[in-house]
């Protein structure tokens, strides 16, 4: 075996041991997939489509919003607002039949910018956590959708709301659930909503939390209002903290961890850095504007950052920041990975699969299926890409292998 292939092969077993009981590899049960990475397991789909793209299978309306999608155990969930009203919406993945649909009252809160949901559902057993952009949880039946537990958690906790509200998707880690609300995090019971810990109550950054195990203890990296920040999951306990202050205080990009080294970026021409992490001190390892991400995260691949910079799609190199190839007509659109393909979604709506390789973007298949503003990034689960606008359009096409 190779170098190459055994530390790939390394990654891969890391991954595995670090996210126990994650869920299988066709679904796609929370925000950035299975890893929190933005990588799915998934072999097998169709990366070559017919000229007129790949075959629509349903579609529907879900309200404003940039909600992603979690799918598991046949079910897509996502949400939406219209009317000042927060939608949270199960479907038949494979069909689009409305299962079931939790309403409740929430603003649009459009801000130089349509407004709606930010956050995406996740989905943990039998069990479907959501966050709205006023700091209100829910705990919903995932089958049913009847409600388990509801918590106005930053009312409750005093905790100030970002300037366009909370954004962060919930995160299980074991019985506990971590958001990124107050200045520094805050978790709950997950079978209750009993508040474990929470510190502060400064403005929170918009990003969900990313988990990983530090000398066999469990923490999670929080991109915070102005530092990017590792906490313990069981009590808050602060293990080092980077500053990273950005215009408007818009750290919306999950960070991205690989070892010891932490990639963060933003955008408002703020750039990117790689971070080392050597116990409790974090020191730079370089930092450029080569990458800007507004607010869709990179994914990381074969030591290469795959991402949008602003409006460019580009492919920087993790150890130096050095840019490899940019694609300027892309947009503020968003991307994921699977099985070493890019799936991309322009902002203009095209969606293109292109191997993610440094040497070039050479798009194998592309095709229009949707219209408007499209942010929020698309998911690849059972054979099955699922797509959305700022305005709640949803479509859901078939790239099935035969």
């Amino acid at each position: 075996m190779t170098q190459h292939g055994f530390v790939r092969g390394l990654f891969v077993v890391l991954l595995m041991a670090t996210f126990p009981g994650a869920a299988s590899a066709a679904d796609w049960p929370r925000w950035r997939g299975p890893e929190l990475n933005g990588i799915s397991r998934e072999t097998g789909w169709l990366t070559s489509w017919p000229d007129g793209g790949p075959k629509v299978l349903w579609k529907a309306r879900v309200g404003t919003g940039f909600s992603s999608f979690a799918i598991a155990q046949g079910r897509a969930y996502t949400m939406g607002n219209a009317n000042d009203t927060d939608s949270v919406f199960c479907f038949d993945a494979a069909t689009g039949r409305i299962i079931w649909r939790h309403d409740y009252p929430a603003p649009l809160d459009a801000n130089s910018y349509e407004g709606g949901t930010s956050a995406t559902p996740t989905v943990d057993g039998d069990r479907v956590y959501t966050l709205s952009k006023r700091g209100v949880m829910f705990c919903l039946d995932a089958a049913k959708g009847t409600v388990i537990w509801t918590k106005p958690l930053a009312e409750e906790l005093g905790a100030a709301m970002p300037t366009w509200g909370f954004a962060g998707s919930v995160l299980v880690e074991g019985d506990l659930l971590l958001v990124n609300v107050g200045s520094t995090g805050t978790a709950l019971q997950k079978d209750n909503g009993t508040v474990v810990w929470s510190h502060g109550t400064g403005e929170a950054g918009y990003a969900t939390p990313v988990p990983f195990t530090s000398a066999g203890t469990r923490a999670a990296v929080l991109f915070t209002r102005e530092h990017v920040v590792a906490v313990t999951v069981a009590d808050g306990k602060e293990l080092w903290r980077y500053p990273w202050k950005t215009r408007y205080d818009v750290n919306a990009a999950d960070p991205i961890l690989a070892g010891d080294q932490v990639f963060v970026s933003s955008g408002y021409n703020r750039g990117a850095s790689v971070i080392q992490i050597t116990g409790s001190t974090a020191e730079k390892v370089w930092e450029n504007r080569n990458m800007r991400n507004h607010f869709n995260s990179c994914v990381r691949w074969e030591g290469h950052l795959y991402g949008v910079d602003e409006t460019e799609l580009r492919c920087l190199v993790w150890d130096t920041g050095e840019v490899k190839w940019s694609d300027r007509k892309f947009g503020k659109g968003s991307l994921m990975l699977a099985d070493g393909y890019l799936i991309a979604l322009s902002e203009k709506g095209e969606l293109m699969v292109a191997p993610a390789r440094p040497t070039e973007f050479k798009p194998l298949a592309r095709a229009q299926v949707i219209g408007g503003k499209c942010w929020t990034t698309p998911v690849l689960a059972n054979g099955r890409i699922y797509c959305r606008n700022a305005a709640g359009d949803v479509v859901c096409v078939d790239v099935r292998g035969q």
